[in-house]
């Protein structure tokens, strides 16, 4: 089987150009040669006009002309005269005779005598002027002037250099303009040579076909990738970005060209496109979206850029509080499991010992608490999955000795909440915020600190309670939604107040910090706000409040509630 010949592959566009530049380069200089030939011809030919002008004027002035032709023989005198001043002017010929035309003077002494060849009409009225005309010496540039003598004319003068010697002067001239185009041409078709050279590496030898179907994957690529993808260049300004990294860093159409530092970003992320050194699966919040950066400088002798992939961790951070969530509830039900075993033994011990009335009072108690906690948040909280939350919640906090209580004012009735408001927000929002109030609470009495991400910190005037709680509130009403977590712990500073909601800040180690920035981001993307103050008890108190009917949920929002 014979494989098919390939087909010529195209010239490169550094090729094609070269030869358009060639071309071009050197119809300019035929056409400035062409130019300057006409230019130089015309010139020579108003050059010889002026020149056989002035000759013929000065001898029709010349006093000792008009004296000449007064006398019986004229040539004598007139001829060496005429000679002399063809010589010295470097004219063909100076003729002067008489109103009849007869010749006085000619270059051909024979001439003399003979009838002037030429028109003499209008200089026989008194007029000088030039004509092109063919007399025995051939075509010639010629002025015919009057001699006059008072107002009578008594002869004429006709001088002229014939049209050979002027063409003779410009081919002399087109000599040196040939060299001069030649040099031109050389000297442009090396400078091509040369742009055409760098232009060939810089487009690795591709011709047009090929540059453009490589600028059609690139933008094909550009819109296909998921990840964000950001070029900056030298001065730290977007060169490139495709739609992926204008989604995620949330900037319009209009970013190319502007520099980073004028982004509005975060600081910690602007800190980190403006590195010199590369950043490594870097994990920075923004107003909305919690997102991994890569960056890698590109470097040729001198810092050119730097390349920025943007990857979304949102979704599989939120998907990371819920497992952590889950686990929590997972090692309550075990430890909830552990203690009813207990507490069964215990019933059961009761009986064998015949003290069944203190059995049952035993067990009728357990069952009364746990139902009353059950029933207080089914029965104020219609919402199933912040019910299900706050009795998960009270189990995790039961476990470290912390009481959750919900106040008495919660109430979410069915359908309060609108299908717009993320559940997986609300779970956010609300666990991580009493994640860090049980770690308050607990720590402040035992003085151990918590898993949480926030450390309780004592704040001036606060106080310490004899028993750790933690007060929820959830109330839907008049356009919002209000959720409150208030605890017993050792407060928060108030110099720390500003800061607590940043990535990082943490005192229980790397990789923490990063519960309330994910609370701040929740409230953001559905338009809420959240603030923090100290609470009766002494210890921190977090209030968020969400609008019912936001305008404006995220795209991840809306897609989660359509799920």
């Amino acid at each position: 089987m014979r494989l098919p010949r390939p087909r010529t592959r195209p010239r490169s566009l550094a090729g094609q150009l070269f030869a358009m530049q060639v071309v071009l380069v050197a119809a300019v200089v035929a056409g400035c040669a062409f130019f300057a030939y006409a230019s130089g011809r015309a010139q020579a030919k108003e050059t010889a006009t002026r020149q056989v002008r002035a000759a013929a004027l000065a001898i029709a002035d010349s006093p000792s002309v008009r004296e000449a032709i007064g006398t019986p023989d004229p040539s004598a005198v007139l001829q060496p005269y005429a000679e002399r001043v063809r010589r010295d002017t470097g004219i063909t010929f100076v003729t002067i005779m008489s109103p009849e035309r007869v010749r006085w003077t000619h270059p051909d002494a024979d001439r003399i005598g003979e009838t002037f060849l030429g028109h003499t009409a209008r200089a026989l009225r008194g007029e000088t002027f030039t004509e092109t005309y063919t007399g025995t010496l051939g075509p010639s540039i010629r002025v015919v002037t009057p001699v006059r003598d008072g107002s009578r004319i008594i002869g004429l003068v006709s001088a002229g250099i014939t049209v050979e010697r002027v063409s003779s002067q410009v081919r002399a001239q087109l000599g040196a303009l040939g060299l001069a185009a030649g040099g031109a041409l050389a000297l442009g078709g090396l400078g091509t040579y040369v742009i055409n050279a760098r232009l060939r590496r810089h487009t690795h030898g591709m011709n047009a076909a090929e540059l453009s179907r490589m600028h059609d994957y690139h933008q094909a690529t550009l819109h296909a990738v998921r990840e964000g993808l950001l070029m900056l260049d030298g001065r730290r300004r977007i060169a490139l970005i495709n739609d992926a990294g204008r989604e995620l860093l949330g900037l319009g159409p209009g970013a190319v060209g502007r520099r980073v530092s004028e982004l509005e970003l975060p600081a910690p992320l602007t800190g980190a496109l403006l590195a010199s050194e590369e950043r490594v699966d870097e994990l920075h919040l923004t107003a909305d979206r919690v997102i991994v950066v890569n960056t890698r400088p590109v470097v040729g002798g001198e810092q050119r850029g730097t390349v920025v992939t943007l990857r979304d961790h949102t979704e599989l951070q939120a998907l990371s509080g819920e497992l952590d969530s889950e686990r929590g509830f997972t090692q309550a039900l075990r430890s909830q499991a552990h203690e009813a075993a207990n507490r069964l033994h215990t019933v059961v011990s009761l009986i064998e010992l015949g003290r069944a009335e203190e059995a049952v009072g035993f067990a009728t108690a357990e069952l009364e608490l746990a139902q009353a906690l059950t029933d207080r948040v089914v029965g104020a909280v219609a919402e199933p999955v912040l019910a299900a939350l706050l009795l998960g919640k009270a189990a995790q906090a039961n476990e470290r000795g912390v009481e959750l209580v919900l106040a008495d004012d919660s109430l979410i009735d069915d359908g309060d909440l609108p299908a717009t408001l993320s559940h997986r927000d609300l779970v956010t929002i609300l666990g991580n915020l009493i994640d860090n109030a049980v770690d308050a609470a607990s720590e402040a009495v035992t003085g151990v600190p918590g898993p949480g991400s926030v450390p309780a910190q004592r704040g001036p005037g606060s106080g310490r309670a004899t028993r750790a709680r933690v007060t929820v509130t959830a109330l839907a009403g008049e356009g919002e939604l209000l959720l409150r977590v208030a605890d017993t712990g050792a407060g928060i500073d108030p110099a720390d107040a500003a800061e607590v909601f940043e990535r990082g800040w943490s005192t229980h180690g790397a990789g923490r910090g990063i519960g309330l920035a994910l609370v701040q981001q929740a409230v953001h993307r559905n338009g809420g706000t959240v603030t923090l103050d100290g609470g009766a008890d002494g210890g921190a108190r977090f209030t968020v409040r969400l609008p019912l009917a936001f305008a404006g949920p995220t795209a991840h929002t809306t897609k989660e509630a359509r799920a």
